[in-house]
């Protein structure tokens, strides 16, 4: 723990101008990223008596080693920087709300020729109009199948597409009308971007227009006796008002807002956000976060701002904003919107009217909504805990391994061996800290030794790390130690690009585990504890899960740890053990697919794919290409002699296969012009 004062700036070092500051902890990783319209005075309010704090403030400048700041012209410019800075560095302290899903959006591909309705979810795409988010996609396809009588816009897939076109005929939404078919030419590529251009408008809230329409449509066709022609209509005016019911008017004036209400405690803060579109709420979307800093309404709703609009540009950012709370800074965070948008937007307390009694009902969900958290994490936190707790005793650790790292190894008989390393920190996966690693050290299968490996490359990078960082003097190595040098780049392990500067992002190898866990018995665990002991590291606890009884083995002990079948340590441990396996089999089975598509025409340098598969089709096969004569390989258009004078080399050069052999009759089978024949 630091004391504040051995790192407070001197008097009239701090100016007294617009900026952002960042508190970092002995490690110089960036823990806390904050905005100030005067430096001098925000920063002096963590160097007061530490009794006179707020507890996470305390703890926060207690963790801190040092403080620097950047300064800015204007306030907006602080707003913008802090939110790039809390992005990039993800600070501890932070306000940092976890989205509770991934909300489904509907989505027209205005960037396509033919443009395509669909249910889109993760980060927006440039030409792709959006409409949402919506609570669940089954009521996204409930309106748009509703919507495709009057606007048969194309709603299938590339794949699908490309079939019809081939074949001439349309999918069933092609023959039942709810698609107007452009894949076999019913429609020209225009006549189909005004029907999506017109689902857009409607969905953006003009409807009037378009209900008008179809009405005066129907009364004409009823007129002039066109009773079938007027049934449709009539029918097609039906389909769009249900779909228009489907989200309710709530405001009369047709307005563009987004209405932001904050529901809190002490510890944690809901965030519940209604997307209204043209009078109509078209979305609604909440989040739930740990209040690990000191703040107030005010700084939640500003954090919130950030995190909704920080990607966003465009209509994206609606012409109104309604909150519970103005942030410290309305003007700053109104400009910063208005940047974002392109035009004036207007962030205000609702007072009376539709409005307020609109931000009442999303107050309720937002209080609904922490209310269903905190009831499903005061389980989820009791049974972590008493997981933990379980390993802790059962291990005879002296605290809870609140960071566990999995190993495992995976190959196929011995081939394409890898291994792959998997992070639990309180009992949940931390896949960002996730590491696959290629075995280098051999040829062959030995998991054992392979085991060993794994486990004295990552602990030498966590020494590595201790070194540069300063948290460890050099010392003299001990008896039987190992030298840590670095790892060789472009074996495909993630850390051999991990940045080397203090820039203060968190690095995935500094954090060293509380519990070590290996896939395997007694002499996997004897492996990982020696690489441990060859690397001086004795604080870090080892264990093995051995699959056949689910038995947990300890280094130096000749019987294994049973736990409880129904034991929550063991569910936990069977947890990491799995995770540990699914990452490493995917990671083998992505390799050995890799490893079977390579082609020795792969070594030919310059030689791209598409002069490969000219190759191909013109020879037939690569064994009647390595037979042609070089002449033979510059016929292929695009192949010059020098071209076909490597491919010459490199087909060459490769070693003969073994012949195949039918395992029925033992007969050898011969590829011949035709294929395989025996």
């Amino acid at each position: 723990m630091a004391d504040p004062s051995s790192y407070r700036p001197k008097p009239g070092q701090i100016p007294d101008s617009p900026g952002v500051y960042k508190f970092r902890d002995e490690h110089r990783r960036v823990i806390y990223v904050g905005k100030a319209k005067s430096l001098r005075q925000r920063l002096a309010n963590y160097f007061q008596d530490l009794a006179g704090l707020h507890p996470r403030t305390r703890t926060m400048v207690t963790t801190a080693a040092s403080v620097e700041w950047t300064v800015v012209a204007t306030e907006v410019e602080a707003l913008q920087l802090e939110y790039s800075w809390i992005k990039e560095f993800d600070p501890r302290f932070n306000v940092k709300y976890r989205d509770d899903k991934s909300y489904p959006y509907l989505a027209v591909t205005l960037n396509e020729e033919f443009p395509r309705v669909q249910v889109m979810r993760g980060a927006k795409k440039k030409g792709v109009r959006y409409f949402g988010p919506y609570g669940h996609a089954w009521a996204i396809r409930e309106t748009v199948d509703l919507m495709l009588r009057v606007f048969p816009v194309r709603t299938c897939s590339a794949g699908v597409f490309k079939n019809a076109t081939r074949t001439g005929r349309p999918c069933l939404l092609g023959y039942i009308g709810k698609c107007s078919a452009p894949c076999v030419g019913r429609v020209t590529p225009e006549e189909h971007r005004e029907l999506a251009d017109g689902f857009c408008d409607f969905m953006a809230g003009r409807t009037g227009t378009y209900i008008r329409r179809l009405e005066k449509d129907m009364m004409a066709a009823a007129e002039e006796m066109e009773y079938e022609r007027a049934a449709r209509l009539r029918d097609d005016v039906e389909a769009l008002k249900r779909a228009m019911e489907k989200s309710a008017v709530v405001l009369a004036d047709a307005t563009d807002a987004d209405l932001i209400a904050v529901a809190e405690d002490e510890l944690e803060a809901a965030v519940q956000i209604f997307h209204v579109r043209g009078g109509r709420v078209r979305g609604q979307r909440g989040w739930v976060t740990d209040k690990v800093e000191a703040v107030d309404t005010s700084g939640l709703v500003e954090h919130a701002l950030q995190q909704l609009y920080g990607e966003e540009t465009g209509d994206s950012v609606p012409k109104e904003v309604l909150v519970p709370a103005l942030p410290e800074d309305p003007e700053a965070v109104s400009q910063w919107l208005a940047d974002r948008r392109g035009s004036q937007v207007s962030l205000r307390i609702p007072q009376r009217g539709d409005k307020k009694d609109l931000m009442v009902t999303v107050q309720r969900n937002a209080q609904q909504a922490l209310g269903l958290h905190k009831t499903k994490r005061a389980s989820d936190l009791t049974t972590r805990s008493r997981a933990l707790e379980e390993i802790a005793e059962a291990l005879g650790l002296d605290t809870a391994p609140l960071r566990i790292e999995c190993f495992d190894i995976s190959h196929l008989q011995g081939d394409d061996v890898v291994a792959s390393m998997v992070v639990f920190e309180d009992g949940l996966a931390r896949k960002s800290e996730y590491c696959r690693f290629q075995i280098k050290g051999f040829e062959g299968q030995d998991d054992v030794r392979s085991m060993h490996e794994v486990i004295g490359r990552r602990f030498r990078r966590y020494l590595q790390e201790k070194e540069r960082t300063g948290e460890w003097e050099e010392s003299p190595a001990p008896s039987g130690a190992v030298p840590a040098p670095d790892t060789a780049a472009g074996d495909g392990d993630p850390f051999d690009n991990e940045p080397r500067e203090d820039d203060g992002r968190p690095k995935r190898f500094a954090y060293p585990p509380q519990l070590v866990v290996v896939d395997g018995g007694q002499p996997q665990v004897a492996a990982a504890k020696r690489a441990l002991d060859e690397l001086g590291i004795d604080d870090i606890a080892v264990c093995g899960l051995a699959k056949r009884l689910e038995e947990v083995w300890l280094p130096d002990d000749d019987d294994p740890v049973v736990l409880p079948r129904s034991s929550e340590g063991l569910y936990l441990l069977q947890r990491v053990r799995d995770e540990a396996h699914r990452f490493a089999i995917t990671y083998q089975r992505a390799k050995r697919a890799k490893r079977i598509r390579s082609s020795p025409l792969d070594a030919v340098a310059g030689l791209g794919e598409t002069r490969k598969q000219a190759l191909i089709k013109h020879f037939g096969s690569v064994k009647k290409l390595k037979q042609a004569t070089i002449d033979e390989i510059c016929e292929v258009p695009g192949i010059g002699r020098r071209t076909a004078e490597s491919v010459a080399v490199a087909l060459a050069s490769t070693t003969p296969a073994a012949p195949a052999v039918n395992t029925a009759t033992g007969e050898i089978i011969e590829e011949d012009d035709g294929g395989s024949t025996t």
